[in-house]
């Protein structure tokens, strides 16, 4: 069974973290969940359960030196919802979160990224998220931004028809077969 794992900032579509951890065991992954400190901590009282669907520990920080890794070697990464900082630290190589230090070191050994970002309007129109987005498209990350991907709401509004979830796990079923 692939490993899949699923990585998220603290933007909305995170509260469905469940759901699409489900959909990919479904599918046939081995999926296992890392998130941002403020992810955690949005998601602190539905983390054992979390855990329990996982059958892993839910991680937001790097474990301590000498300890083992509790999670297999990915397969492959999706980094969603990945939110204006998530983006822009990935792409500078600003690794002080768990999350981003583990998609930044991916990029070197080789193993396939698909990001999903989740920014509202006034934030990418920042001129560093086009240039961290093009970073991470020429380190051959698959990012769904744009029509077929995530569009920007305008700040404090909703998509219609939420995150593009099934976008996201279709992509990273292209990338990467969960069949062995």
């Amino acid at each position: 069974m692939a490993v899949l794992y699923v990585f998220g900032s603290a933007a909305p579509p995170v509260l469905d973290v469940e759901r699409v951890v489900e959909e990919a065991q479904s599918q046939g992954w081995d999926v296992c969940v890392g998130l941002t400190p403020t992810a955690a901590h949005w998601l602190e009282p539905r983390l054992p359960a979390l855990e329990s669907l996982t059958g892993r520990p839910v991680r937001s920080t790097y474990k301590m030196p000498g300890e083992p890794d509790v999670w297999p070697p990915a397969d492959v990464i999706l980094v969603a919802p990945a939110t204006f900082n998530t983006v822009n630290s990935w792409a500078l190589g600003v690794t002080s979160t768990y999350v981003v230090g583990v998609a930044a070191e991916a990029l070197g050994k080789g193993i396939p990224l698909v990001t999903m970002p989740c920014a509202n309007a006034a934030y990418v129109r920042h001129p560093q998220f086009e240039r961290s987005l093009e970073t991470l498209r020429e380190a051959g990350v698959h990012v769904l931004y744009g029509p077929g991907g995530f569009v920007p709401d305008q700040p404090g509004e909703s998509r219609p028809g939420g995150f593009p979830w099934a976008a996201a796990l279709k992509t990273v079923e292209t990338v990467v077969s969960p069949s062995p």
